[in-house]
């Protein structure tokens, strides 16, 4: 779909004087209005007693510690949820406590969460106390049966909560009632990790580092991965996410990451001095996530707990493999949902304010993904099922910046009782379940809630562009410079330019994808690559000059940078 470009609204007045004019005008079309809004030193992080719950819970993992009760990180089976898992892990040896193990519930057995046949698996494991991390927060006969077997309870969670929470001994989640919190947008990792800091305090007020001759642990040395499950849970990088996820990228770019993060990039092949904030979303996090969509999360965990390099490259190298299995199921789901869709005959003026897909033989592992693929080529809701067994099917659901996709299943929920089982999520993602039965109710009133919604954006889905770029612009100096100018993410939108430019040669690569090499106003010759273009129009020699919407990147090829723009949109000029 062809969107209507639209130059970003920027405030009149300069930030300050000593940044790069661009770069100037990118962050005011951000809403940043002051300068220390940038800031993105560790001193600027918001502190953790500011989080509801966080020193209840720290006192009592603190006493759980103190007594060596058996404990058990209860993880998610995405990468917010396998960060979390590592992190926690790893905090907690650092603090000197080694009675602790974790289970992440695979997702073909057991679905999301703690349910109660996982917490009688944590039973087994001898667990006295357990902590939900990424998930929890509408668990509530499982924290009740984790309760009824005689377990503490922790919750750390980010999703947003019903009415009714678990009764839980101690809730952390920005989003409850009552959490004054100013970042709401914490991921699963955030919030573990602002746990950790919070234990340490605790821990050093009851003299337990003196007594166990341990040196406080530096927890900043595990940004890395808060960096990598924030950006790959695509939560809104608001300034204190900004923060953690720069920290953690200089970590990655110095080299000094866990192993498993190093191995990720290098069977990647990307130079780790060079990641961007994207590439995190883009390279690590697919990784881990194939674990948890194809096989076992705890594959993508051991992966970030593993300090033996040799051991991590190895486990990466399987991450890698799962990815490009998770690659193919994927590209045969989105297909087949491409002739489920192709069959209706859309165009733009019939086409529905939101889509539901469903396949008997869909794999449920990517229904997430596949959703998300439909919903960027559509720009509407889309919501792919899977089944969880015979009567049961699972839907993954991925929204548009406007559309609050949790709000809209609610609405679904509350006027058309008793067809979803549960649901849960964010604004932009969310999960449900339901009887296979009820999919076509479902499918009428989701789409009737979604089109309310969507009416209320007519006219206001446009690409944002940070406008034209000058010859100096486009050069390996100013691409580096935007490089170190993020982290930009969600909510936080990584540049984007247009402008017109002669075409000078186009070919095919990939099968579809568009190489070029384009010639702007000056003279001046530049590489560019548009993927997933649609190959019944691309290559056109008939064509000569375009407009793109692009952004500007560092290409790498034999140890040698070029400047490449990667094209969000092509027309002809």
């Amino acid at each position: 779909m062809i969107l209507p470009i639209m130059r970003r609204d920027v405030s009149d007045a300069p930030l300050a004087s000593h940044l790069h004019p661009v770069l100037d005008r990118i962050y005011r079309g951000r809403n940043v209005h002051d300068i220390d809004e940038l800031e993105n030193s560790l001193k600027g992080l918001t502190h953790f007693n500011q989080l509801k719950g966080v020193e209840q819970a720290a006192d009592i993992l603190a006493t759980i510690i103190a007594n060596n009760k058996r404990l058990i990180i209860v993880g998610d089976f995405d990468a917010d949820g396998a960060t979390s898992t590592a992190l926690c892990i790893l905090a907690l040896r650092m603090m000197g406590f080694a009675n602790v193990d974790y289970l992440v519930p695979n997702r073909f057995d057991f679905g999301y969460g703690l349910s109660v046949p996982i917490v009688d698996v944590a039973k087994q494991k001898g667990a006295e106390a357990i902590i939900t991390v990424d998930n929890g927060i509408a668990c509530i006969d499982g924290v009740s049966h984790a309760k009824a077997l005689g377990m503490s309870v922790i919750v750390t969670d980010h999703h947003l909560p019903a009415q009714t929470l678990p009764p839980a001994d101690a809730i952390v989640n920005p989003n409850q009632p009552g959490c004054d919190f100013p970042s709401k947008n914490l991921a699963g990792v955030g919030v573990a990790f602002y746990l950790m800091l919070a234990l340490k305090s605790q821990l050093q007020k009851r003299s337990y580092f003196t007594e166990k001759a341990i040196t406080p642990p530096n927890l900043a040395s595990l940004l890395d991965i808060v960096a990598v499950g924030t950006v790959a849970d695509v939560v809104v990088l608001d300034k204190n996410n900004r923060i953690l996820v720069h920290q953690g990228l200089q970590r990655i770019r110095a080299g000094q990451c866990r192993p498993g993060i190093k191995a990720l990039v290098d069977v990647a092949n990307r130079d780790h001095g060079l990641l961007t904030s994207t590439d995190l979303g883009f390279v690590i996090g697919p990784r881990l996530n194939a674990a948890g969509r194809l096989d076992d999360m705890s594959q993508g965990i051991a992966c970030l707990l593993e300090d033996d390099t040799l051991q991590a490259r190895m486990i990466a190298s399987e991450l890698d493999a799962l990815n490009r299995e998770r690659r193919e199921i994927e590209t045969g789901m989105k297909a087949q949902a491409e002739k489920v869709l192709a069959a209706l005959n859309f165009t733009e003026e019939n086409a529905p304010a939101a889509l539901v897909v469903y396949q008997a033989d869909f794999h449920q592992g990517v229904i997430g993904i596949v959703a998300g693929r439909l919903k960027e080529k559509y720009l509407i809701p889309v919501i792919a099922f899977a089944h969880q067994d015979d009567e049961i099917i699972k839907g993954s659901a991925r929204s548009i910046p406007g559309v609050h996709i949790r709000d809209v299943l609610e609405q679904v929920n509350t006027q058309f009782p008793g067809v979803i089982d549960k649901f849960g999520g964010h604004a932009m993602a969310a999960g449900l379940s339901l009887p296979v039965a009820k999919l076509d109710i479902f499918t009428r009133a989701f789409e009737q809630i979604a089109k309310q919604h969507m009416d209320k954006l007519e006219g206001s889905q446009v690409l944002l562009s940070d406008g034209p770029l000058s010859r100096d612009e486009l050069s390996l100096p100013f691409a580096h410079l935007l490089r170190q100018a993020g982290p930009f993410g969600q909510g936080f939108e990584s540049p984007l330019f247009d402008g017109e430019f002669a075409i000078v040669k186009q070919r095919l690569v990939g099968e579809k994808h568009l190489k070029l090499v384009l010639k702007d106003d000056s003279g001046q010759e530049i590489d560019a690559i548009a993927f997933n273009i649609d190959i019944h129009i691309w290559p056109n020699a008939m064509i000569k000059r375009v407009h793109l919407a692009y952004r500007l990147d560092v290409n790498v090829f034999r140890g040698q940078e070029t400047v490449q723009l990667i094209v969000e949109q092509i027309t002809p000029a």
